[in-house]
């Protein structure tokens, strides 16, 4: 039982054959958002509930549950749209959604309004959905539920110089904050502590729209059975032990504090391999992280292997002996869950997610998150003792399988037929309201030029939000192709001098 009487082990009837809009900024196995919310697409439609994805476009095949009633729905019912956007350039699995419609995202999914939108980690086309949807009349408002899983005011902090990067974080809070308390968004999931102090005290958003929402993990496919000897004897022939992380290779995940262990680790009598699963379309930001460790790459020590996926990412993480996680900007960070569900005892910076999911001492160790030397200790620590890195595997194990998709997937469900039912109610006490009356209001059709006037200035707002990222957007290409031609030329001087 949640705190609100529900059943978790149990999904909601009356939800099945209802229409939820779900828009995601990104959707597929692009990163751990974007397969949290697969995985709740795949569960509401495995129960009959018509779920329509709105995402940008991409390039990954996603695989995704159609719906029971597709069939039958296919002339009112779309099961994905994907809209055209402009990809970013440090993450170009990402995109900023051109300016649309929310009347138009209606048409061409369900032929009318959902019962329900569901907006996963909202951000350029969550918040155009926001902006429009609230200009509506309160009675014409579809309820929102908000899964927040991305820290954007964090990341405007990586990304723009000191004083700037300060601004733009705290402008993106307020305009964050105003959405997010906005009457429409009934539910804010959110994944760790962390994430609930930006939203209380950062953001300032109501106390009772706030439910937590971990993460579930698929312990079958994650699981220590998929060890590979052979893969181990691949990357460590020598028998080294084996540290291991997996996320896209990008600044803000913390490569740079996880080179300076590795160089540090390189200088003690540890024999190790360190691998590292991911990649950046974007090769300029792929190459700048190799580059941090490019000494220990010419030494053998530290192996990227591009990115991983499905049985073949479950075998890499099965095959490690200890995971290294050094982001300190994730919400939840799910592939620390992955690692426990193979078995693999993790060592993180105590910041995040990760500091609600790893039992310190038991499963992993968490380490303050500038101190350098007491993780690599600790990784010290656990490569020495073969007998304790054995019981933190079972620990992880043992945790990891108490967190499953299904119990997710229904409270999930529950909220949205919270929102559907209480919504319900309302457009009911305001017929009973207007029986009362006996006639409508005579100022209906000002109130109706309201709302029409309002939903056009949120329009332009959007052009003129999106005229302004495009600017900075553009620049930032600029300066990737300076980048890349610098390196060219550099590379063809190099040729033409080496002996």
């Amino acid at each position: 039982m949640d705190a609100k009487g529900h059943d978790l082990a149990t999904f909601p009837a009356q939800l099945r054959n209802r229409q939820i809009l779900l828009c995601s900024e990104s959707f597929g196995p692009v990163n751990g958002v974007s397969r949290t919310t697969l995985m709740i697409v795949n569960h509401l439609r495995s129960q009959g509930v018509l779920v329509s994805v709105v995402a940008p476009h991409n390039h990954t095949k996603v695989n995704i549950i159609p719906s029971t009633d597709a069939v039958e729905a296919t002339n009112k019912y779309c099961p994905e749209l994907r809209l055209m956007g402009v990809p970013i350039p440090f993450n170009p699995e990402l995109a900023v959604v051109y300016p649309v419609r929310l009347s138009e995202i209606y048409r061409r999914t369900f032929a009318g309004a959902p019962d329900l939108i569901y907006l996963a980690s909202p951000a350029s086309l969550g918040f155009q959905v926001m902006i429009q949807l609230q200009q509506q009349r309160t009675e014409d408002q579809v309820p929102l539920l908000c899964n927040y899983q991305t820290n954007l005011a964090g990341y405007y902090e990586m990304l723009f110089p000191t004083r700037l990067a300060r601004v733009a974080s705290w402008m993106f809070s307020g305009i964050e904050g105003y959405l997010f308390r906005h009457g429409s968004v009934k539910t804010i999931f959110y994944p760790s502590t962390f994430s609930r102090r930006y939203l209380e005290h950062v953001a300032r958003v109501q106390n009772s729209k706030l439910v937590v929402l971990k993460r579930g993990v698929n312990t079958e496919g994650f699981n220590p059975n998929k060890r590979s000897i052979e893969l181990r004897r691949t990357w460590a022939p020598n028998g080294e032990l084996i540290l291991f992380t997996c996320s896209r290779l990008a600044g803000e995940k913390g490569y740079g504090f996880l080179a300076q262990v590795a160089a540090k680790l390189a200088e003690t009598d540890l024999s190790f391999k360190l691998v590292i699963v991911g990649n950046n379309r974007n090769s300029i930001v792929e190459q700048e992280i190799k580059g941090l460790f490019e000494p220990l790459i010419r030494r053998g020590i530290v192996i990227f292997t591009g990115l991983k996926v499905g049985e073949d990412l479950m075998t890499h993480y099965a095959s490690a002996d200890l995971f290294l996680h050094c982001s300190i900007s994730e919400t939840f960070g799910l592939v620390v869950l992955e690692a426990m569900a193979s078995g693999v005892p993790v060592i993180a910076r105590d910041e995040g997610g990760p500091s609600d999911t790893i039992d310190h001492g038991r499963t992993g160790y968490l380490v303050p998150p500038n101190d350098l030397d007491e993780f690599a200790r600790r990784v010290l620590e656990l490569s020495r003792d073969a007998e304790l890195m054995r019981q933190f595997g079972e620990a992880c194990r043992a945790q990891a399988l108490l967190a499953t998709w299904e119990m997710i997937g229904n409270k999930v469900a529950w909220e949205m037929l919270d929102a559907i039912e209480g919504r319900e109610q309302t457009a009911q006490d305001i017929k009973r309201a207007i029986a009362r009356r006996g006639t409508t209001w005579p100022i209906e059709p000002v109130a109706s030029l309201m709302v029409k006037a309002r939903t056009c200035l949120s329009l332009m707002l959007i052009f003129c939000c999106w005229a302004a990222i495009g600017v900075c957007l553009a620049a930032i290409n600029l300066i990737h192709w300076a980048k890349t031609l610098a390196g060219s030329v550099w590379a063809v001087g190099y040729i033409k001098n080496e002996p």
